[in-house]
């Protein structure tokens, strides 16, 4: 089965252009290395960028997307593969279920809960892949701030921060996203 790269980003149409570009090297560079890129299947924003510029140079992409956002017309109609399920819990339980990595660009908070769900699922050993956060510009510094926060009072374990990597280019991204990667076990604090 082919490797594939799961991309949580935001839809939002009006982001900066810098984000806009890193979306759109983050696609071309999934797409250099053969590796199909699922995502949420919307056409706009940081979501649309990554899809577009990965198809623009013979990439393949894989859009999830549950049935109220096709009806409300969100869904990128040129994919390689559109993937229609009846909700958003289907979604992404099918997008980590076909990723060998995952890779969080900026987003809002549906990017947020995605981003902190795949970490607890790793945490819990329900998911074994990769698990990258792209600090596009300092973007999620204050997310990263907030974990340390949460380790330095005592909510997470320090083994903890190696449940994802953080990369600062397109190329670190990948690379990170599907390195090999044995520890799939973490202390859990109950």
């Amino acid at each position: 089965m082919q490797k594939a790269i799961t991309v949580y980003c935001g839809s939002a149409s009006d982001c900066r252009a810098d984000f806009l570009e890193a979306a759109a090297g983050l696609g071309r560079e999934i797409a250099a290395r053969g590796v199909r890129l699922v995502t949420g299947a919307g056409h706009t924003g940081l979501m649309g960028a990554v899809v577009d510029a990965c198809m623009a140079v013979g990439g393949q992409a894989t859009g999830i997307i549950p049935q109220f956002m096709v009806d409300r017309g969100w869904h990128h109609r040129s994919m390689t593969e559109l993937i229609v399920v009846p909700d958003m819990h289907r979604r992404k339980e099918l997008m980590a279920a076909q990723a060998t990595g995952v890779i969080a660009l900026p987003g809002g908070i549906g990017t947020f809960e995605e981003l902190l769900e795949i970490i607890t699922w790793r945490q819990l050993g329900l998911f074994s892949g990769n698990v990258v956060i792209y600090n596009v510009d300092g973007y999620y510094s204050p997310l990263l701030a907030m974990i340390e926060a949460a380790v330095a009072a005592g909510f997470m374990r320090p083994d903890h921060r190696r449940l994802f990597t953080v990369a600062t280019t397109a190329a670190q991204a990948v690379d990170a996203a599907l390195a090999e990667n044995p520890e799939t076990e973490f202390s859990a604090k109950f």
